[in-house]
Parts: C-alpha cells; structure tokens; sequence
C-alpha cells in the first residue's frame, strides 16, 4: 500500500505583513483614545446650544438677564474651551539630552551580565546629573526602553511609551500625559469646568423648577433645560471633588503617583520631600508672575528635569542642609559633582529659612548627592 505524501507546512507570512498588520492596530488604537475627548466635546456643544438658543433666546424673557448670562456664559465658556485645548495639545516634555546613554554606554551595558559590571556604566553615566530619587532597592532609576536614567519626578508612561518629566498620570480624557508641561493647563481646564458647570446650574436651577411646576410653555426647550440641569450638576459634583484634590496635591507639591508611591531618596522614603510650604510649592506650578495665574499659558518654574527638595523627616544628628544632605552623605567617596538648578528654580531654595546662610553660601544653590550601589531596576 502506497504511503501518500506528507503536505508541506504552510509557508510563514511574510515579516512585511506583520509590521503592516502591527501598523493598523496602532492607528486603531490611536483613534479610539480620542473617543472619550470627542465625547467631551459633544457634551459640549450641545451645552452651548441648549444654554445659548434654548434657555436664553427662547425661553428667558427678561433682556437684562439674557445679556448678562450671555456675557458671563461666553467667559467661562472660552476659559473652559482654552485651557482644554491646551491641555490636550500640549506634548508632555521628555528628559533632556543629558540623562540619555551615550552609544556606547548602551554597547556595554548590553555586553555586560547583570551585576558589578552594568553598575559601573550607570556609575559612569549618572555621576554628573542631579538625581535625588532612588528605586526601592537604592538604585538609580534607570528605563530600559527609552535608554536613559530617569531624572527626579519622572515615569515611563505605557500608553505613550515615553518617560514624561514630572509624570502625574494619563488621562484618558485629554488623551495625553499630564506633567510638568500641561500640569498648569490642567488644574485651570478643572477649575474653569467647574465653573462652567455651576453656572449653568445656578442660572438654569429657577427654569428647571418651572418645569416641575408646568411653568415653561410646552416646546422643545424644556427638555434641554431640564437634561442641561441634570448634566451641570451631576459633573459639578465629580468635578468638584477631583479639582480638590489636585489642589491638594499643589498644596503639598506632590503628584498623583507619588501619593501611591512615596519617593525614595539617599537614605530614606520621604512623602514630603519635595515640599518647600504652600507659597513655594504653587508658585512652582502657576510661577512668579501672578498675571499669568489664570490664564493657560506656560509659566511654571524649572525646566522639570530638577527639582529643590526640603527633606522635612531628617535624622536628629544630620545638619540641615539644602536638598536634605546630610553631613555623612558628604564625606563618602563617591559624591555626584554639584549641578546647579535652573535659576526659576534655584531661587526657591534662598529664601528658605531653614537653611543655615553657610550652608547656601557653599552650595550656591547647586545640588548633588551621594551615589549608592548602582542595580538595574525597571520602574513605571
């Protein structure tokens, strides 16, 4: 009896199809991410329609009152609509060419077996930045996918597959990371919806008992008044809580991955390590220039790859000294060459009363640390 032949496996997809197949699926991804910014963006519209034409065109019949809550409506609304915009539009800014391993720092390091021998490349490459933070186990922060040693405050966002200086989290309905660059433009596009959104609700709140009461003539507008009530509140009561607690946040100059992870500094996890008192802390967020508070433009201080500490827990023995050094941090071996702050950033620290002036005269508003045993460690 005859054995028939075996059929030949099938032939693999060409790799070109696969890239192509990986190509689509991003760009698919990508699109439905701006799902929840259009659903906002509905929401919004809409509102204006039924506020502009429903309720003060049609339906209120005092001409001073649809001035002025037209007028009004038209403020908050803009402010609303800006600092949307920026938020959204604002790219998150990346670390700084400085904290990226050289070529050949990358050769050795995937060279070398993990061990003694990859701690001297992160030694070599990390010794002149001024790094606070450290890893759970007292290694310097290091990404493995963007190949660089994350400065102070900075994570690896998954969805953008980038280090975000002064990563806060990714909101989903921005679409973008929210940090160092947009942080600003966020807390205002809380604040001016919030305000959107009570407004509307205050002025809507006698037209909305009128339709209770069967006081609103039998059209159209009634629906929209009533549903435009509803709406106004219910997202004043999420907004209100979330605004809060970002100003919490600015209050004690924190963001909100560091409420969920303490950051670990030279000698010990501090929760308030980056805290210099309340006026400090907003005016590293909203700047110097009170002009500029209210307004979604760009003018927090730093250039967010460097931060001033105040490590409010020290030791009763270590001396107070800027950025929380301890004397015995000092006198070890390896020392990071002191790096000075931006000068938005530097003069936060002058002005700090706790800070002996011999201390401040030495530093000269430089920071630097110790370098510990260096391990590869991979973070988020």
């Amino acid at each position: 009896m005859r054995c028939g032949k075996m059929a030949a496996p099938p032939p693999p997809p060409p790799a070109g199809a696969a890239g192509a197949w990986g190509s689509v699926r991003r760009r698919c991804q990508r699109l439905l991410y701006w799902v929840p910014v259009l659903f906002i963006s509905s929401i919004l519209c809409w509102s204006y329609y039924a506020y502009v034409t429903q309720l003060c065109l049609l339906t209120m019949a005092n001409i001073g009152e649809k001035v002025v809550c037209l007028v009004a409506y038209h403020i908050f609304f803009m402010l609303f609509v800006w600092s949307y915009w920026k938020t959204i539009f604002t790219l998150p800014m990346n670390p700084s060419k400085e904290f990226h391993l050289s070529y050949s720092d990358k050769e050795s390091l995937e060279r070398e077996p993990r061990g003694e021998s990859q701690q001297e490349v992160l030694r070599r490459a990390a010794k002149d930045l001024p790094i606070y933070t450290r890893t759970m186990s007292g290694a310097i922060r290091y990404c493995d996918r963007c190949h660089l040693v994350k400065p102070d405050r900075c994570h690896h966002c998954s969805v953008c597959d980038k280090c975000i200086l002064k990563m806060d989290h990714h909101c989903p309905w921005v679409n973008n990371c929210v940090g160092f660059s947009n942080y600003k433009f966020f807390l205002l596009f809380l604040a001016y919806s919030l305000l959107y959104c009570l407004f509307i609700a205050a002025t809507d709140l006698q037209y909305f008992i009128k339709f209770w009461t069967n006081g609103l003539p039998d059209t159209q507008a009634k629906f929209h008044i009533m549903f435009l009530f509803f709406a106004a509140a219910m997202f004043s009561v999420s907004l209100s809580s979330l605004f809060g607690y970002h100003c919490w946040l600015v209050s004690k100059n924190k963001s909100t991955l560091e409420v969920f992870r303490a950051p670990i500094f030279r000698h010990r996890t501090d929760k308030n390590g980056f805290s210099l008192g309340f006026s400090k802390n907003l005016r590293q967020v909203f700047g110097d220039e009170k002009k500029y508070w209210l307004l979604p433009v760009f003018s927090s201080l730093g250039d967010g790859c460097s931060f001033p500490t105040c490590l409010v827990n020290q030791d009763p023995e270590q001396a107070s000294t800027p950025g929380g050094l301890s004397s015995t941090s000092k006198s070890e071996n390896l020392l990071f060459p002191a790096k000075p702050l931006r000068d938005s950033q530097s003069h936060l620290l002058t002005d700090t009363p706790s800070w002996s002036d011999t201390s401040a005269k030495a530093e000269k508003g430089k920071v630097g640390m110790s370098n510990p045993a260096l391990t590869m460690e991979n973070e988020t």
